[in-house]
């Protein structure tokens, strides 16, 4: 276990080194290996990507089993990937270094803001759908409804998050690349919920009618 001098960042040291070593010809016999901070972070690092498949698996599952279907919930968790660039956003705007596993605790906690809103967009749409609405004027529609409870979901959290963000603690320090991670994730998923799932909607319905103008010939053809 080695310390870093203040004004230093761990793995940045740890890369150079990297690069030196691999172009350092090791002695017949002889071996190098990162331990201490670098062997508990790979491990940590292991542990959350395997906890973030299991969620994003078991939000599928419970999404297939309320849409009934595969390329709805697809659309949701398109959202959930494309709002974690509000993530690396956040941190190159606070100039913070990139902590991986409060980072990877941040983004585990911001898909299930994501997919929440998400959601209930796409539900709201649904219902539109079944009372008779084209798939354009469902979305917009739902769009209109839900806007307002979508933006105060992602505002109050932020504005939630705020105090520890611009807290300057030591005790806040450890804390504040989660709070990065949540706080403009959430601000950039709102932006993708409500522009990303409309257009999303929108191409698998014209893809729905593609194909089923396709049958609808092929089963016209056949009856001949």
């Amino acid at each position: 276990y080695s310390n870093v001098i203040e004004g230093y960042n761990a793995q940045k040291i740890n890369d150079n080194l990297k690069v030196l070593m691999d172009g350092y010809n090791m002695p017949e016999g002889y071996l190098y290996k990162f331990t201490g901070e670098q062997e508990e972070q790979a491990e940590t690092t292991e542990f959350l990507s395997r906890a973030m498949m299991i969620l994003l698996a078991l939000i599928m599952i419970i999404l297939v089993t309320q849409f009934k279907s595969f390329a709805k919930p697809l659309i949701i968790m398109a959202s959930v990937l494309f709002s974690t660039i509000g993530v690396f956003l956040g941190i190159a705007i606070t100039r913070m270094d990139f902590v991986i596993i409060l980072t990877g605790i941040g983004i585990i906690s911001l898909a299930g803001v994501v997919v929440n809103d998400s959601l209930i967009l796409v539900y709201t749409a649904n219902r539109m759908r079944r009372e008779g609405k084209t798939a354009r004027e469902a979305v917009t529609a739902a769009g209109g409804l839900r806007f307002r409870p979508i933006l105060l979901t992602s505002l109050t959290t932020f504005a939630g998050l705020s105090p520890m963000l611009l807290e300057r603690s030591v005790q806040a320090q450890f804390l504040i690349p989660m709070a990065i991670s949540l706080g403009f994730g959430v601000l950039f998923g709102t932006l993708v919920t409500l522009l990303l799932i409309p257009c999303g909607y929108l191409i698998l319905d014209d893809v729905h009618r593609f194909f089923s103008g396709i049958r609808a010939r092929l089963v016209s053809g056949e009856a001949r």
